[in-house]
């Protein structure tokens, strides 16, 4: 079959089958005037297959893969919708942050425009968090780590809404802030943290006492104190060397952060895009009343 019928056969302009000759997708052989001809039963079945593949969307370098038997026609279809999703989400969130913008009042527009424009892309701030989070828990190891990073910071939402990327863009924000770090470690660590011996083992220890925190908060029990909170003490006099008591528990809360309002306004952001769970934040909380009520008393 010559270039001519194989245009006319399948539908293909004859400079595009060139190509496709050039670029190693379609075999061919010359004549003995020195013309391309082609197998008509492969040649067509292969371009109607590149033509099928280039209609969902599919680049010539996953088609070629296909063709050359690199990858089946299912991998390559996956790989594409893959590819579609990360796009989708790039778009909605565009998408979303131009609505955001557009809704501000216009006292707001400008500071909007310039929190939105600082965190448009989903993963990146996520990403930023998570370097945010390791740095607050170092030295904990990065496994032990993992779970706790699943569980508190909030995925970027595929399709989002005008509140939540504001709300996303609003931690970015946050974390960026240079005394964020420094007064999130305070909160964690409490006063003191170069007399910890053990800070895996009070890492291990106060996440066990928030994991029984947690219920308590979502059932609206007040801060009180008890064995949650004697826990807690427990925990940081241990890995201190010492025992609790009414002045250790007072040296717990020198200088304490627990109420930096940047603190309480990144958990709040955070529970917004977790909608109903409780977050580790308001554990702490519960239990930093408990303990300066403890101290009052």
């Amino acid at each position: 079959m010559s270039i001519g019928e194989l245009a006319r056969s399948t539908g293909l302009a004859v400079r595009t089958i060139r190509f496709y000759c050039d670029e190693g997708i379609l075999e061919s052989h010359r004549s003995a005037g020195g013309h391309r001809m082609f197998d008509a039963e492969s040649a067509t079945e292969r371009l109607l297959l590149v033509r099928r593949l280039r209609a969902l969307g599919l680049g010539l370098g996953s088609i070629t893969d296909v063709l050359h038997g690199q990858c089946t026609i299912a991998e390559a279809i996956a790989i594409e919708s893959a590819r579609l999703d990360r796009e989708f989400r790039s778009l909605s969130w565009r998408r979303a942050s131009l609505r955001a913008v557009g809704r501000a009042e216009p006292a707001e527009r400008a500071g909007r425009l310039a929190l939105l424009a600082a965190a448009q892309d989903g993963g990146a701030v996520h990403e930023c968090l998570e370097r945010f989070w390791r740095r607050v828990l170092a030295p904990i190891a990065r496994r032990d780590v993992d779970g706790w990073l699943s569980w508190n910071i909030p995925e970027p939402p595929a399709d989002p809404s005008v509140d939540e990327v504001v709300a996303y863009a609003g931690l970015a924000a946050l974390v960026a802030d240079s005394d964020m770090n420094s007064a999130v470690r305070r909160q964690f660590w409490r006063s003191r943290p170069e007399l910890i011996r053990d800070g895996q083992g009070l890492y291990a220890d106060v996440g066990d006492v928030m994991a029984d925190v947690v219920p308590l908060v979502a059932k609206g029990v007040k801060p009180h104190g008890g064995s949650e909170l004697a826990r807690f003490v427990e925990a940081h006099a241990r890995a201190r060397g010492e025992r609790d008591s009414p002045r250790f528990r007072e040296q717990l809360l020198t200088d304490a952060t627990d109420a930096d309002p940047r603190i309480h306004r990144y958990w709040a952001l955070t529970e917004q895009l977790f909608e109903d769970r409780v977050t580790v934040g308001r554990a702490h909380n519960w239990i930093y009343d408990a303990l300066a009520g403890s101290t009052a008393t």
